[in-house]
């Protein structure tokens, strides 16, 4: 199988590049989506559970657990994305050590997200 540089070479046409760009874009307006919708529902269901319906039970506990895992999915699909982009678009040692750099901070991010949500670290055992 030819690499990528020779198929371009040999008269292929070069958007390859632009359309690899478009689905890294696509997956980001997707995260982003994703988080937005998340938020608006969360809040909703909140808003309805304690103002409207005055329903017993924790739903700032709820409203913040549903937040948390909607921004770990979005935080996940953003990793993609930049992946996407670092790998198939711009392969220098400056591109992929930015890339270690955003997936260090999602880490972190996503590991306080998960005491959050479960009230320990992923890597201890919860409490009984």
């Amino acid at each position: 199988m030819a690499t990528l540089p020779s198929v371009m070479a040999a008269g292929a046409p070069s958007s390859v590049p632009a359309w690899i760009h478009e689905a890294a874009v696509i997956v980001e307006i997707l995260a982003v989506a994703i988080i937005a919708v998340g938020i608006l529902a969360a809040l909703g269901r909140y808003l309805q559970r304690s103002v409207l319906q005055r329903a017993p039970g924790d739903h700032y506990h709820t409203l913040k657990v549903t937040l948390a895992k909607t921004l770990l999915l979005g935080l996940e699909i953003l990793v993609a994305a930049d992946v996407i982009v670092t790998v198939a678009l711009e392969a220098t040692l400056e591109s992929v050590l930015i890339l270690g750099l955003l997936v260090v901070i999602r880490t972190f991010l996503s590991w306080s997200l998960v005491v959050e949500i479960e009230g320990h670290w992923p890597w201890q055992r919860p409490q009984a």
